[in-house]
This record gives C-alpha cells, sequence and structure tokens, in this order.
C-alpha cells in the first residue's frame, strides 16, 4: 500500500509539473521577432531611400490627426537631397553628358550641394559647387571636408550673370572646353578660363578652377533637370504609398527647387485623386501667391518694385520667385504662408517634446503639416518630408545671438504659437 501511495505521489507531481508546462507556454508573450536576412546593399548609393515614416507624436496628439514625417535626414548623405543626387548622375553618366572622371557642378545653397559631393565619388567623378556666401558657414565647410571645390559668392538675383546657378553653370562649361580643347581654346585666357560673351568677372579672373586633365563638366541643373522631379516620383511618392498602406488624406511640403513636392504629389495623385496635396511657403517667394491667386507677386510686389535679392527668411533651401521645370509638374489644392516665427517654434517644440532635431525646412513642412490639420480637422493622416537634421543650421537657425539680432528669440511654451492651446 505504501508503494501505491508513493507512485501516486509521484504521479501527481509529475502531472503538476506537465501541467504547469503547458499553462506556462500557453500563456501570451512579448516575442522578439529574429533580425531579417536582408541582402547588404551594394555601396553607398545603394542605401539611399527607403527612409522611415515616422509619426510625429506631439503633433499627431495636439491635433488629432495621425501627422507622419519622412525621415529624410537618415539618407547617407543626411538629407532629402541625396535622392535627387544620385538620379541626376546616374541619367547624366546614361546619357553621356557625364563621364567618370567628370566634374558635376551645381549651384546650391547647401544640401543638394552636400548630396552630390557626397554621391559623386561613388561615381568616380569630383563636385564644384557654387553657393551664396549668407548660406550657413557649416554647410561650406561640410562641403569641402567632402572634398568637394567650394565657391561662395553674393548673393544676387537669378536674372544676374553672376548669381551662383548661373555661375555653376558656366563652370560646367569650363570643364568641357578644357576636357575637348586640352586648354588650348582661344575662348580661354591664359589661365585656362572661359570667357562667357568676351566677359570674366572679378571673382572668376582669381581662380582657375579645373585642371587640363579634367574629363569634363556637368551642370546639375536642379531646379530645371526633371531628374529631380523623377528621383520622387519614383522613389519618395512610392515609399509613402506603401508605408501608409495607401491611407493617407494630405500631402504637405514646401518647395524649393519644386522636384520633392511635384514628385510626390503627382505619384501620389495618380494613385488616389482624393488625397490632398499642399504647399507650405516661406516668407519673401512668390509660389504661395500663384497657388492660391494665380500670380506670382501681389500688388505690393509688382515688378519694377521688387529689391533684387527678395528673399527675407531664415529658411534654406524653399522658398524662390520663378516657376521652374519641376515645380510646374506638381498637383496642388492649395497652400499655406509660413513665417520664420513659426518654423523657429515649431523646431523647439518637437526637440523638446520628441526628440526631433530638425532643420529649417523640416520645421517649416511641419507647420505644414498641423496648418493641413487644422483645415482637414481630426481623424485625418497628413504625411510631410523630415528633409535634413538641425546639424547644417547650427550658425543661424539654431543660434540665438542671431536669432536676437532678427527678433525670432522663441518663447512659446506650448503649442500657442499656431493656435492650439
Amino acid at each position: 500500500m505504501a508503494l501505491v501511495r508513493a507512485t501516486g505521489a509521484v504521479f501527481a507531481a509529475l502531472s503538476i509539473v506537465v501541467l504547469s508546462y503547458f499553462l506556462y507556454n500557453s500563456r501570451p508573450r512579448k516575442t522578439h521577432k529574429p533580425m531579417s536576412k536582408k541582402k547588404s546593399r551594394r555601396g553607398l548609393t545603394e542605401a539611399i531611400g527607403n527612409t522611415p515614416l515616422i509619426r510625429i507624436n506631439s503633433l499627431s496628439d495636439a491635433t488629432g490627426c495621425e501627422i507622419l514625417g519622412k525621415a529624410e535626414f537618415l539618407n547617407p548623405g543626411g538629407s532629402v537631397k541625396d535622392r535627387v543626387a544620385v538620379k541626376i548622375i546616374e541619367e547624366a553618366l546614361e546619357s553621356g553628358q557625364l563621364a567618370q572622371g567628370g566634374v558635376v557642378t551645381e549651384g546650391s545653397a547647401g544640401s543638394t550641394a552636400i548630396s552630390l559631393a557626397t554621391v559623386a565619388p561613388a561615381f568616380g567623378c569630383t563636385c564644384h559647387v557654387v553657393i551664396p556666401d549668407d548660406a550657413a558657414i557649416e554647410k561650406s565647410q561640410i562641403l569641402e571636408a567632402l572634398g568637394a571645390t567650394v565657391e561662395r559668392v553674393r548673393p544676387v538675383s537669378i536674372t544676374h550673370r553672376d548669381h551662383y546657378v548661373n555661375i555653376a553653370r558656366r563652370r560646367a562649361l569650363e570643364a568641357n572646353e578644357l576636357a575637348s580643347k586640352h586648354g588650348k581654346s582661344k575662348g580661354m585666357d591664359a589661365d585656362g578660363l572661359v570667357q562667357a560673351n568676351g566677359h570674366i568677372s572679378e571673382e572668376e579672373k582669381q581662380i582657375s578652377v579645373f585642371s587640363s586633365n579634367c574629363a569634363g563638366g556637368f551642370f546639375a541643373d536642379q531646379f530645371e533637370n526633371l531628374a529631380n522631379f523623377r528621383a520622387h516620383y519614383e522613389g519618395t511618392g512610392p515609399e509613402i504609398w506603401e508605408q501608409t498602406g495607401g491611407n493617407l488624406h494630405a500631402f504637405v511640403a514646401a518647395a524649393g527647387t519644386g522636384g520633392t513636392l511635384a514628385g510626390v504629389s503627382r505619384f501620389l495623385q495618380e494613385k488616389s485623386p482624393s488625397i490632398k496635396c499642399f504647399l507650405i511657403d516661406p516668407p519673401g517667394s512668390g509660389l504661395f501667391n500663384k497657388v492660391t491667386r494665380g500670380v506670382m507677386y501681389t500688388r505690393e510686389e509688382a515688378e519694377g518694385r521688387r529689391l533684387k535679392n527678395p528673399f527675407d527668411t531664415i529658411t534654406e533651401g524653399i522658398g524662390i520667385n520663378r516657376l521652374t521645370q519641376n515645380f510646374l509638374k506638381a498637383e496642388l489644392d492649395g497652400a499655406f504662408r509660413g513665417t520664420d516665427m513659426e518654423a523657429v517654434e515649431m523646431s523647439r517644440y518637437l526637440l523638446k517634446n520628441d526628440g526631433l532635431f530638425v532643420g529649417s525646412s523640416s520645421a517649416m513642412n511641419c507647420v505644414g503639416a498641423v496648418r493641413v490639420a487644422q483645415l482637414l480637422g481630426p481623424g485625418h493622416t497628413i504625411v510631410t518630408i523630415l528633409c535634413d537634421s538641425g546639424m547644417r543650421h547650427l550658425s543661424k537657425f539654431y543660434d540665438p545671438q542671431y536669432l536676437s539680432q532678427h527678433g525670432l528669440t522663441p518663447t512659446a511654451t506650448g503649442f500657442e504659437f499656431l493656435g492650439i492651446s
């Protein structure tokens, strides 16, 4: 009998162990998925794009909308312009307009130039950048560190022959002359500089830009080159569509060249015409008037009364007073005017509440996202672009002394700067 009792006790104990095992393993538990074995990407250029779409929690909670930001600052070159740089160079090489060993020239306020300087070596090319001297100094420093040749010139109207874009165009012509004539053309002076209509500016006289063994030049022309538009129509737009599962109601962004706004808006509206697309425009830019009134200028800004350099904004890389070939492809339902103060306050709000350290154009885009949320009301999904980080804006947009000098010291304690309590 004792043996039976012992056997029964062992059986009972074993039953408890088995039952406990099954109960333990049947309870819901957090699972850690193994890391997916994604194929490695071949070089720098394949690491560009497919950036995450992140919920901006503070803006979403405050507006009752899902406000999502495409984190383009996570591209290898640090901005949305990486996409454009790769597309421009790839198409130029395929068409024969650019050869390996050639130089890519561009007039840029910063981000496109940095992206070109980042990716050009991956294609066996070099980069020459002409940049306005009022751009944040750290952008020039980054360009030089990347190995680009940098010219800083005074900002003038695009109609002036020495506007930074026009100088960059001439630099490409110079490089091509040197490649084809080996520096012996009568169109060059003794230092190998190409004369344009028999004239060389004082600035150009002082510098000999390219060596005689240069393999030619190509002007990237980000404002008019439709490779810019295609980079976003074929890349950024489809990514947003896929990442949202097609469940979005609006897209908003500022425009400089217009490539991002045009490429994304056209793709999204072709997929679903119900998606609303909007422009957010900084002070001094004429695009808001063009979208909302059909004309670039207000009566106060009529031709002949405008300054040669009319931009009056702390933001960089956005805003323009002409229609580019890229912008003309945009499909827009409306526009908003943002202010410098709103952009500054928004950047500090995002840093404090979301840990997002964004640049001036990204901050303006987020202002636009909130404006769209206010227009559409709660319950909508709105996407915008986080173009670059604040690291390229330390000397101006994030400098307290600079902001104080321009009356832009942030003072908001909450979201009151956009009328939300």
